[in-house]
């Protein structure tokens, strides 16, 4: 038997074995293998994947990790219509539906179950394998989505019986404990965070990066059979149990029942429930179960008639408001909170809520000692919604004028709401400063993650950036969790660090609107750290893509005297401010290429480095102003819009020629 025979055989047992503890994990929450053996054994396929790219089916475990980047999601028309449903509010509205269904069949029996809140997808499934993924769009026609839904682990990418052809319909969502878990990071990096868990799912389960959707743990529950083949199936609450034996993750429970009071109970019944479920939900669905009977029942332009939503109302309590206190964010930004006498709301007992900034508190006329009303947004999020009464001797609230953290004067940009401190070294900022610094795009100081900085923050190992250049490795050695090789590693990846480019320097300073490709763009103009400080305003707008915020953002970061006083520091500790990028020659001077799909003889990031070594520029989207699109395996759309505009595509050997 040859090797390659020998690792096909391995590699479908090791999809198997891997599938299976999947299923188990993800869908009936059992766990019977420790986290180190399936890492191995995952390691193992990707392995042998790799070294014969032929054994890559579409079932593999490997996919779950996410691939390349796409960059633009395909249409895709479905065969059948994914409709949305008719919205009831009241007990009376149910029953009117229910007095339509019974004039036509009198004996129609119901199946009740909950409304997963969350974004609804069609899964296509050929011979038992998953094939494509969409979203619903306008129910129509929506977007193809399958390297992404490809990462929820909760979809089986093999069902247990090789049906000809299936397509179900269920709900991505995110899991509360997810949604805490990444609002909090959100906070910490400052950036906006998700409004509730149905925005965060979305916004996951569309990004053009797969390896992003894989980092949100995103869920599905599967609801619908929209079409099948090589199986008969008459009635909902029976293809619900269907969908469990072929290895879906199925609504968490479903009941039948005969008459429209008892579904009434059910939908009283879970809406007292609801929160103290790990998703989220915003209301009950009520379908009749016989599929003739649908069919004879119909449906509108927009909606079934055999089926219908009932919507629970947000609930909302009147409270006082005690206190406005201020938080200062990880950016800088003045965040004022509302303390508010604890109140009973959605299902948990809240004091505290964002009033956001200066201008919704003036908006809402919010005043210390007012009575209000509280709700949760998307039943989550605590938020202020209005002023019942002010009290007495109350008058309007009145942002500081100094950072209540460090006392550094605050300042509030023009366009902007939010009022900030600019101050590098403000303690309440420097967890979410020292984070950006040593992350991979900046500095990137392998072993000083989140948890690491925020444990030599609070052992006083750390009080500013430089101090990453003076650390106690001894100290370090003795921490939990640490040791003298995790001490020796952080040591070589800091030391190393002092080598970096300039411009890896640049974006580690965090400097407001600049990002990565902006400060590789300050680096290749200027060459110098000195040089960029005392660049004018005129110069640093001769920069292509540098607009007026820029340039006044890059000259504010450099006016500061805390800047200044770290810049100097990191200069005395031995850190590189030169740029060391080197043309070799300008042969692709004024030219632009785009990358697409998979690269076997270069790293994206190789490549793009190899152009701009040599003149170039890289982008990420195909123009008119594209001189060439390099195109690697399983290339996307952007092929397509290459051929429209009558972009050149060159191949990775062609692209060996060109820079020999």
């Amino acid at each position: 038997m040859t090797d390659f025979e020998q690792k096909k055989i391995r590699a479908e047992q090791l999809r198997r074995e891997l599938n299976h503890h999947i299923y188990r994990y993800y869908v009936e929450n059992e766990n019977d293998i420790e986290d180190y053996e399936y890492d191995m054994l995952m390691r193992e396929l990707d392995g042998i994947e790799k070294e014969y790219p032929e054994l890559l089916m579409p079932d593999s475990p490997t996919h779950r990790v996410g691939g390349q980047a796409d960059g633009q999601f395909e249409t895709v028309v479905h065969t059948v219509r994914m409709e949305s449903l008719q919205d009831a509010f009241s007990h009376a509205e149910v029953i009117d539906f229910d007095k339509r269904v019974k004039d036509i069949f009198p004996n129609a029996c119901y199946v009740v179950e909950p409304k997963i809140d969350g974004l609804s997808v069609s899964l296509e499934y050929t011979n038992g394998v998953f094939t494509r993924g969409s979203t619903r769009g306008d129910g129509v026609s929506g977007e193809d989505i399958t390297a992404n839904l490809r990462t929820v682990r909760s979809i089986p990418l093999r069902l247990n019986t090789d049906l000809p052809f299936i397509e179900v319909r269920g709900e991505v969502y995110m899991p509360r404990e997810v949604f805490f878990e990444i609002v909090e990071k959100q906070e910490l990096n400052g950036e906006k965070h998700f409004k509730n868990p149905r925005n965060a799912a979305a916004g996951s389960l569309r990004q053009k990066n797969p390896k992003i959707t894989a980092q949100r743990k995103l869920d599905i529950f599967v609801f619908n059979i929209q079409q099948v083949e090589g199986v008969q199936i008459t009635e909902h609450y029976k293809s619900l149990e269907y969908l469990r034996e072929l290895g879906f993750k199925t609504v968490p429970f479903f009941h039948k029942f005969e008459s429209i009071s008892d579904a009434l109970g059910e939908i009283e019944r879970i809406g007292e429930i609801r929160y103290t479920l790990p998703f989220d939900i915003d209301g009950a669905v009520i379908k009749v179960n016989s599929f003739a009977q649908r069919d004879t029942i119909g449906s509108t332009a927009k909606f079934p008639r055999w089926a219908i939503a009932y919507k629970y109302p947000p609930e909302e309590k009147e409270t006082k408001l005690i206190d406005i206190e201020i938080n200062v964010g990880r950016t800088g930004v003045l965040t004022p909170t509302a303390v508010f006498e604890p109140v009973l709301v959605a299902g948990s007992t809240v004091s505290r809520a964002t009033l956001h900034n200066e201008d919704f508190i003036k908006e809402k006329g919010i005043r210390i000692g007012d009575t209000v009303t509280i709700r949760k947004a998307g039943d989550i999020i605590p938020e202020v919604l209005s002023v019942v009464t002010h009290s007495e001797d109350s008058v309007p609230y009145d942002m500081p004028k100094v950072c209540p953290s460090c006392g550094s004067h605050v300042f509030r940009e023009e366009g902007e709401a939010a009022i900030r401190c600019n101050n590098p070294d403000c303690p309440a900022q420097l967890l979410r400063v020292l984070i950006h610094f040593c992350s991979r795009d900046a500095m990137d100081i392998e072993g000083m993650g989140d948890a690491v900085l925020e444990t030599f923050l609070n052992k006083g190992i750390i009080e500013k950036i430089s101090d990453i250049y003076r650390l106690d490795y001894e100290k370090i050695a003795t921490l939990e969790g640490m040791g003298a090789k995790s001490a020796d590693n952080i040591r070589n990846a800091v030391e190393k660090s002092k080598s970096n480019d300039l411009s890896k320097l640049l974006f580690a300073f965090g400097i407001r609107h600049i990002g990565q490709k902006a400060s590789k763009l300050l680096a290749d103009k200027f060459h110098t750290l000195d040089n960029i400080i005392a660049a004018s305003k005129e110069d640093i707008l001769s920069i292509d893509g540098f607009g007026e915020i820029m340039a006044d953002a890059v000259l504010e970061f450099f006016s500061l005297e805390q800047s200044m006083q770290m810049i100097n520091e990191l200069r005395e500790l031995g850190v590189n401010t030169e740029s060391q990028r080197q043309v070799k020659d300008n042969r692709f001077e004024g030219m632009t290429f785009v990358l697409t799909g998979t690269l076997t003889d270069f790293k994206r990031n190789e490549a793009q480095e190899i152009i701009e070594a040599f003149g170039g520029k890289a982008s990420s989207s195909v123009s008119k102003k594209t001189t060439y699109v390099l195109a690697g395996e399983a290339a996307g759309s952007k092929l397509q819009k290459a051929a429209d505009l009558g972009v050149t595509v060159i191949s990775e050997q062609e692209f060996a020629e060109m820079i020999k």
